[in-house]
Order: structure tokens, then sequence, then C-alpha cells
């Protein structure tokens, strides 16, 4: 019986070292096919007319990476940091092609994060997903996801759905007012993202019963309003919903103003224009009651979303924009699909197949991410939406922009209509 109890006791050691052999053989294989960082890439505009948008979103992702790497790295896989490299993508397909293309090739990057122009996004995903790497862009237009694209992610509300709720938040607005609005103008630039704004913006109009009065599609270089402004006065109507850039929504600004022909409110949609502290600082006064729908909420009372506007306030000199705070969240995104790769797929968390599982199988209530996201729930679909985006209005209020919208996260009270109204 001794002899039995000892070599049975034998048997059983034998097997835990055999066991304890195998997963330290198994981890440092493992670690071995680890990198020591994780390359991540950034394809903004960095230069050109767009460069504003693309120098804050590549600022919103150094943070958010920077708060990644002091909480740890990726833990999953055993604290390994993110590092950043950035390519400027410029103002054309062509250029956007040739630096997805640059960086992928020069880099390897995991994931990439950006473009926020739309046709950009468009061209430069082509080489994305040729090349198997995972795309989580900042382009709000609807068709960024309808190209069958299985590697690109868009965690932001689409633009049909800023142009929906830019619509909603003013006869919300109206109505707590006691105002009547029935007669809309609907303005957008001549590209699909102001289209897709645009289609937003008119089938609410339709679902709520407006009329609408006035519609036109400009260039987006439009160097003369006054025609546009006389058209929605003749029009009489009673609002305006409008998707503009940077230069055209302060020639549309200043036109309403100099011409006097300013309705009940202008309501901007698809986060580029009126709100922004560049235009704030362009138009000075004439800013003034504008508002714009923003895919990120700044006064989010979270404590991710204090640290973040704190720190990116104190280095900027103003809170974080809409590009800076949804590629701040959407590196947080790309974190929590990381951690997720390495848990489910231990072996290869790398590969861009099983990462891209990972993505579609993210389903976020919490956390640094959601702390800075719109809405309190982050997952994709099979297009590589997030079916709970929804939009946030901000308004300039004596001179700062504040969230007015939905009304039960305001940080002020909206001004509804707006103060200089002449008719």
């Amino acid at each position: 019986k001794m002899l039995c109890r000892r070599f049975s006791l034998c048997f059983v050691v034998s097997i835990l070292i055999i066991i304890l052999v195998s997963l330290i053989f198994s981890f440092t294989v493992l670690a071995e096919k680890l990198p020591e960082k994780i390359i991540i890439g950034c394809l903004e505009p960095l230069t050109g007319a767009h460069a504003i948008f693309g120098g804050e979103a590549k600022i919103g992702m150094e943070f958010a990476l920077q708060h990644i790497n002091e909480a740890g790295g990726i833990q999953s896989l055993g604290g390994i940091p993110l590092e950043l490299v950035a390519e400027d993508v410029g103002e054309n397909a062509m250029s956007a092609r040739l630096a997805a293309e640059s960086l992928i090739s020069k880099h390897h990057p995991v994931a990439v994060l950006g473009l926020y122009i739309s046709r950009l996004t468009t061209a430069a995903s082509e080489i994305t997903e040729r090349e198997k790497v995972i795309l989580v862009a900042d382009a709000l237009v609807d068709n960024v996801t309808e190209m069958g694209r299985q590697y690109l992610f868009r965690p932001a509300p689409k633009a049909s759905m800023q142009g929906r709720s830019a619509v909603e938040f003013v006869l919300e607005a109206a109505k707590k007012a006691g105002v009547s609005v029935e007669k809309i103008a609907i303005l957008n630039e001549d590209s699909s993202f102001g289209r897709s704004n645009a289609i937003g913006a008119v089938q609410a109009a339709l679902d709520n019963g407006l009329t609408i009065v006035y519609q036109k599609e400009y260039p987006y270089d439009i160097t003369d309003a006054s025609s546009i402004v006389h058209g929605i006065a003749a029009a009489k109507a009673d609002f305006v919903i409008t998707c503009p850039y940077f230069m055209d929504g302060i020639i549309f600004a200043k036109s309403f103003k100099e011409l006097g022909k300013i309705p009940k409110f202008i309501a901007g949609m698809g986060a580029c224009g009126f709100t922004d502290p560049e235009s704030i600082e362009a138009l000075g006064e004439t800013s003034e009651y504008y508002s714009n729908t923003y895919s990120y909420n700044p006064a989010k009372d979270t404590p991710q979303n204090r640290k973040f506007v704190k720190e990116y306030t104190a280095k900027v000199g103003h809170i974080p924009t809409e590009a800076a705070g949804m590629n701040y969240y959407a590196m947080w995104i790309l974190k929590e699909a990381l951690e997720l790769s390495g848990k489910l797929f231990p072996d290869d968390p790398l590969n861009s197949d099983n990462l891209r599982k990972a993505f579609l199988e993210l389903d976020l209530t919490s956390g640094p991410a959601v702390e800075t996201f719109p809405v309190n729930h982050i997952a994709f679909d099979g297009k590589g939406d997030n079916p709970y985006a929804r939009a946030t209005i901000m308004q300039v209020i004596k001179g700062e922009p504040k969230v007015v919208w939905p009304f039960d996260e305001a940080e002020a009270e909206c001004i509804f209509p707006r103060l200089d109204a002449t008719y």
C-alpha cells in the first residue's frame, strides 16, 4: 500500500510538473510572438483646408494613448504599451491612399484611427481593407459603412442621424418655449457628407409634419451666401438646418447678420462649424445662439471625461472639440477590443481577423470608453456601426459652446428662439 501511495504521489507530481512546464513554454512562446509595443496608426489631414480638424483629432488620440499606457497598457497581453505613428493624408483621395500605403508599409500598425473627411476615408479604406488593417473611422457620412468593408468600424453617430438630431432638437426646444415652428429650410454643402446630413434632416422634417419651404445644396467653397439668405427669408422659413464646414459656416453666419434676415433659429448639423472654438473666435459675437450637433459630449460628468477635458484644456486652451473627443474614445474602444482579443485568442491576439472578431463581440456599458462616449452603450453591428450612437447638441451662449440637448444631460438652458431674430 505504501508503495502504491508513493507511486500515486510521484505520478501526480510528474503531471503537475509537465503542466507547469507546458504553461511556462506557452507563455514564453506567446511573449516571443508579441511585440514590445503595439503600433497604432493616425491618418488625419494635418495640412491643408481640414488641418484644424486633423490636428485636433491627433491630440485626442495622443491623450488617450498616454492615459492607456499610464493605466498599464493592454493588460490581457501582459501590459504591452501602445505607440502612435502619424501620417498626413492631405486633401484628396490620391494623397489619402498614398498616406495609408506609406504608414502601413513603414510601420505595420495593428490598427489605424482617423481620416475625418469622408471622401478621404473612402479612399484610404481601400488600402486598409486590402492590407487587412482595422480602421476605426471618425468620418460620419452614411456610406462609409455601406461599402462592405470588413475591417472598418465607426463608433460615432452617422451623418443622417446628426441631421435628424438637429431637427428633433429644434422641435423640442420650440415646444418647450411655446413657439410655433412649421416651415423649415435645409442647406448643405455639396459633398456626400453634406448630403447624408441633409437626408436625415429631410426625413425628420417629413416625419414631424414640417413643410420644407427652401432646400439648397451649395459649393463647399462658396464665397457669397447673400442670395441663399434672401431666398430663405422670402420663403418665410421659421428655422434653418444647415451642414457647414469652417469657412462656409463663417460666410453664412456673417451674411445672416449683415443682411438682417435672421429666422427664429439656425441649427447646424454634422459637427463641423459654428460651435467649434475656431469658428467662435473667427465670428466673435456673430457666433452667438448658433448650435451644432456633436459626436462627443465634453460636459459628460464622469471621472475619465473630466480628466480628459481638464488635461486637453490645459494644453490647447479650450475644451475638446468634436474631432478630439471622437478620437479619444475611439482609442479607448480599440484598447477594449485588444483586451478582448487577448482573452479570446491568446495564441494570436493581434491577428487582424481575431481583432475584428473581438470588435464585433464588444458590448461596453462601463469603463473609460463609455465614460467619454455620448451614450452609455458601445457595440458594433455587422456593418461596423454602433447602433446605440446618438448626437449631442451644443449652442454658443455668451461666447462659449455649451451642451444644451438632450435636455436631461444639458449643462445650460438652450436659448430659443434666437434673441436677434428678425422674422
